[in-house]
């Protein structure tokens, strides 16, 4: 039986939990497409929790009801209607201006998925209702950063590659990001 999935929007209070997710899901979804170097430096700046997408009312929560009466949380993932492309709080390349929904792409940011409930299409679900989201915001088109783990979905979902980035990372390490985009037909 598959379970249900329920999004809503992330809140300040979720921030917490948030951390403990995006760590399970790079410390072994990352795993294959990444050395241990590269997840140490990336964690907490490339990849993590930007709370801008929080407070802007961008960011959601994927939830099942658990057993014990409580919601686990069970992956995450955003759109912002800023030019930062990629990253935590304390990511590279801030750019807090704000895009022009006539002129630019909406950035898909921070989709991550709790391992276990890896490959159950929760990445699809959440990546489906920030498109829509998006898309409700009058943006046409979507870009985003993804690691080399994300790129088969992003593919499969219309996404294109356009260009890659080495991220240099705290601990002299880089950390290749894939550039992709999706126009809206």
């Amino acid at each position: 039986m598959t379970p249900e999935f329920v999004l809503r929007l992330a809140t300040e209070e979720d921030i917490p939990a948030l951390h403990v997710l995006i760590e399970a899901s790079v410390r072994r979804l990352q795993a294959g497409d990444s050395t241990p170097a590269q997840i140490e430096g990336a964690l907490g700046t490339v990849l993590g929790v930007d709370t801008q997408l929080v407070r802007d009312g961008t960011f959601f929560v994927a939830e099942i009801y658990g057993q014990n009466g409580r919601n686990r949380l069970t992956g995450c993932g955003g759109w912002s209607k800023r030019k930062t492309l990629f990253g935590a709080d304390r990511g590279p390349g801030r750019e807090p201006e704000l895009l022009d929904p006539a002129t630019d792409a909406a950035k898909v940011r921070a989709i991550f998925v709790h391992p276990d409930f890896a490959r159950r299409g929760l990445g699809t679900l959440i990546l489906a209702h920030v498109e829509a989201e998006a898309a409700a915001a009058g943006f046409h088109s979507y870009e985003m950063g993804s690691t080399l783990t994300g790129v088969p979905l992003y593919r499969l979902k219309g996404y294109v590659e356009i260009g890659r980035i080495a991220v240099p990372l705290w601990n002299g390490e880089t950390l290749p990001v894939v550039k992709m985009v999706k126009q809206v037909l």
